[in-house]
């Protein structure tokens, strides 16, 4: 017999939505220099060799958010222990939604997210930083 979802993406969505700050693109653009900021990048490496980066943007592979957050965790991330406000994104908005209401409820704070991701921010005019690929040792 098979399992039935009963929480699925979408209301887990609606709910990370309800409780998590969304940023919209211009509004991000236009603080995206401020120290008290951190921008972090939760797509794929290839996500973003292929489309480029927001400048100063900190690179948090989604698979290893919870790792690099514990202080505790061996892997953990000096990146997430500054007194800052951590804005995710990743390429749409649905992957930092979940990210940012994940880093929330681990007690990471002040988090937001941004809207519509990395697409919003391209089409609201943000700077870009083209990403060299990334190329095999021989």
């Amino acid at each position: 017999m098979a399992q039935t979802i009963h929480r699925g993406i979408k209301t887990l969505l609606d709910e990370a939505n309800r409780e998590v700050e969304a940023i919209k693109a211009p509004d991000l653009i236009a603080s995206a220099k401020d120290e008290n900021i951190l921008i972090v990048d939760l797509r794929d490496p290839r996500e973003i060799e292929r489309e480029g980066r927001i400048p100063g943007a900190f690179h948090c592979p989604r698979g290893m958010l919870e790792f690099w957050l514990d202080p505790e965790s061996p892997y953990a991330k000096p990146a997430f222990q500054q007194d800052k406000k951590f804005v995710f994104h990743c390429a749409s908005g649905w992957r930092s939604a979940l990210a940012a209401k994940t880093a929330q409820d681990m007690g990471l704070k002040p988090v937001a997210h941004l809207a519509g991701g990395f697409t919003a921010w391209r089409e609201a005019g943000g700077p870009i930083e083209r990403v060299e690929p990334h190329k095999p040792k021989e």
